[in-house]
């Protein structure tokens, strides 16, 4: 068995290929929660179009508000609430819903949209393999953020203990 074969056959036995559903879920749900780019660049209707039941003229400016898909209550069972059963079925198993556009989506969609689920990935695995995180006594973590050219969250505080 060759080097490479054995780092498949250990990723397989530790991870396995469905790469931790309950995971991939949580990060997900951190990136509709935590929608960091509410309101996507500006955009201009190539040709006359009808959206719903708007009628948009060729050359009118659009700004799409990603944050209006994230917390639609048509969408989502619980849009207000942290939730990452959004994105598992009744086995358990991951499930993508189109639903969540925290990279924009068609021809403008992030370049980089790979790289980074990739990133979070490894970061969010990386950080809980060595450290626990809690909350210091007396504090109430929020899901509120302060909002300009991107989002970001309240000042807080969170313990990280070595495991």
């Amino acid at each position: 068995m060759t080097t490479l074969n054995k780092v498949q056959a250990e990723i397989d036995r530790v991870i396995g290929q469905s790469r931790l559903p309950y995971t991939d879920a949580v990060i997900h749900e951190v990136q509709r929660m935590g929608n960091i780019v509410p309101l996507n660049g500006l955009r201009l209707a190539a040709e006359d179009t009808t959206l719903g039941s708007y009628f948009i003229p060729k050359g009118t400016i659009v700004m799409p508000m990603l944050t209006s898909v994230m917390f639609d209550k048509t969408e989502w069972e619980t849009p207000d609430t942290f939730n990452p059963g959004h994105f598992l079925d009744a086995e358990g198993k991951f499930v993508k819903r189109e639903a969540l556009l925290p990279f924009s989506a068609g021809k403008r969609v992030c370049l980089g949209e790979g790289l980074a689920k990739m990133e979070l990935f490894l970061f969010l695995v990386g950080l809980l393999q060595k450290f626990s995180f809690s909350v210091p006594d007396g504090v109430e973590l929020s899901t509120e953020g302060i909002t300009g050219v991107v989002r970001v969250p309240l000042p807080f505080k969170v313990h990280a203990k070595a495991r």
